[in-house]
């Protein structure tokens, strides 16, 4: 996959990806990955991006001709990428949404500040997503963000796909517990499952645990999920539990 961010703040995506990874993706060039400078595509001489806003009001808009620019510069002869624009006015980014883009072969940010992007860059964007219901300084971090979570389901870039299937969220349920070693810490012990060697309970426990935490943490994720066999062997394991809590 190709991703472009196009920024006035390129340094902020000098470091990030140089851990991790992604780093090691972009090593081996499952993902081919560039921060455009907006103000390469500007032409004054002071490399103006942004400007008053018509009909007054307070802050700047980032202005429209050097954004449609850099993302022309994009585009090759035979194709043009998905283009993104992170904005808390868009759907919210989640797993599912990640699934979706991983299967693109070229996507691009444009990354807005101050008060936002001249509206006539929207004619370019194919979809805009939020990360939630607040507001940062830029788009740099949201991108960021998605990146990263898009890129988790790019083959080659995770060496165990197992661990992406097992996340919280592809499941549609948060992740159960985890433990390392010592098996005794400040006095809490890992659960004696654990190291039964029983593979089929230790598996049930675990759904029992991710059940148990979605149903106390997020609700709105255990009503819209749907049960397989195995979940309704946790509940029944989870229902025992509280029945035995109760007498």
């Amino acid at each position: 996959m190709r991703i472009d961010v196009l920024t006035i703040f390129p340094q902020l995506f000098e470091t990030i990806f140089n851990w991790g990874v992604i780093s090691r993706a972009l090593e081996k060039e499952i993902i081919v990955f560039e921060a455009v400078d907006i103000r390469d595509f500007t032409d004054d001489r002071h490399r103006t991006t942004d400007d008053y806003p018509f009909g007054g009001g307070s802050g700047l808009v980032m202005k429209a001709e050097p954004i449609l620019r850099a993302v022309a510069s994009r585009f090759t002869e035979n194709s043009r990428p998905y283009i993104i624009y992170p904005s808390p006015q868009g759907k919210v980014f989640d797993n599912k949404k990640a699934l979706e883009l991983s299967k693109l072969n070229h996507i691009t940010f444009i990354c807005g500040r101050y008060e936002g992007i001249d509206e006539r860059v929207m004619s370019v964007v194919d979809e805009e997503l939020s990360i939630g219901d607040f507001v940062l300084s830029g788009g740099e971090v949201p991108a960021i963000l998605m990146i990263e979570a898009i890129s988790r389901f790019i083959p080659g870039v995770i060496g165990d796909m197992e661990s992406v299937i097992n996340d919280s969220f592809f499941s549609e349920l948060l992740d159960h517990p985890h433990y390392t070693r010592p098996r005794e810490v400040n006095g809490i012990e890992v659960p004696e499952v654990l190291l039964s060697g029983n593979h089929e309970m230790i598996e049930i426990q675990r759904r029992v645990e991710s059940l148990r935490r979605t149903i106390e943490r997020r609700p709105d994720i255990f009503l819209k999920h749907e049960f397989d066999l195995s979940d309704k062997k946790a509940l029944l394991m989870l229902f025992e539990e509280l029945r035995k809590d109760d007498e």
